[in-house]
């Protein structure tokens, strides 16, 4: 029998209080079990100094290990190449999403054989890809190197040299956030009503400006979207260093992340307290750029 909604001024019975919850009841259930539960007792832990995992015992509550935490010049290093990972590797990958998605969303030869291109990555490991990326990044016979040599360049030791290690990581993280950064725009394309175009091509507008004047501010909340979950998942950068690096955060260890400093705290030093305060702050950290984003990201609808 169908179900009906209660009239106006009608009182709720069990009936339509619990056949909703019910409904509801398993996906609760999940974000409580994986993600309500996880984050409260992180947050606990991290006000536990000296916490053991096995006993779960500690000597106190306090903030010794945010202090620790905030003091500690590994954390310092990690916020530094965090930030400088994020604020490259964010724009660049989303404006080339942004061309490729444009090109991707017209009319073009082999359209399908360029999209299975540019989606290959979301398909294939990332541990696997960083091996190949490190291939490419090899000093003696990498294509990256044979390439810059033959233009009339020196070749870079990418990997072994810690100058360059941020710039090989970068780059890298460029090409792995393109895929689904172009997924999301094409997307937003989708929303795009293609009258706009035809009625400013009509009227005489040529492409670049019916792209920048029309077709971009329709896309604003898509990009701005976009922006947000890119700016996420690269302030998380830790997978990427495993197989660039052996393992390591850096050629001379000067590559720390927040991530792999978190990492490095829980399971190499079984300083679960300190590992604890490290992830307390950066989701601090990533919570206040959303907040200032989705604030800028309101005051830049212009329609």
């Amino acid at each position: 029998m169908r179900n009906r909604r209660p009239a106006a001024g009608e009182k709720l019975t069990a009936r339509t209080f619990l056949e909703p919850a019910a409904f509801l009841a398993p996906f609760l259930a999940g974000i409580i079990i994986f993600t309500l539960y996880p984050f409260i007792n992180v947050l606990l832990i991290s006000f536990k100094e000296n916490y053991k995992m096995l006993t779960g015992d500690f000597a106190s509550w306090g903030f010794n290990n945010y202090k620790v935490v905030i003091n500690d010049p590994n954390f310092h290093n990690g916020l530094k190449n965090t930030a400088a990972y994020t604020i490259v590797v964010v724009p660049v990958a989303t404006a080339l999403s942004v061309l490729i998605a444009t090109l991707l969303n017209s009319d073009v030869k082999l359209k399908g054989l360029f999209q299975t291109c540019y989606f290959l990555p979301m398909v294939t490991s990332i541990t696997a890809v960083g091996l190949v990326w490190k291939w490419l990044y090899n000093y003696d016979y990498g294509i990256i190197n044979f390439v810059i040599t033959k233009l009339g360049g020196t070749a870079i030791n990418w990997l072994n040299d810690p100058k360059y290690n941020l710039a090989a990581l970068i780059i890298y993280g460029v090409w792995n956030m393109i895929p689904m950064t172009t997924i999301l725009i094409l997307s937003g394309f989708q929303n795009v009503n293609p009258q706009y175009a035809v009625a400013a091509r009509v009227d005489g507008a040529k492409s670049g400006r019916i792209f920048f004047r029309i077709t971009l501010p329709l896309l604003a909340p898509t990009i701005g979207l976009t922006l947000i979950i890119n700016m996420i998942y690269a302030s998380k950068v830790f997978s990427e260093l495993f197989p660039l690096f052996n393992g390591n955060p850096g050629a001379a260890y000067n590559l720390y992340t927040v991530v792999y400093y978190l990492y490095d705290a829980f399971y190499v030093k079984w300083k679960l307290g300190r590992a604890a305060a490290s992830a307390v702050v950066l989701f601090l950290i990533v919570f206040i750029l959303t907040e200032i984003q989705l604030f800028l990201q309101r005051k830049w609808k212009n329609y």
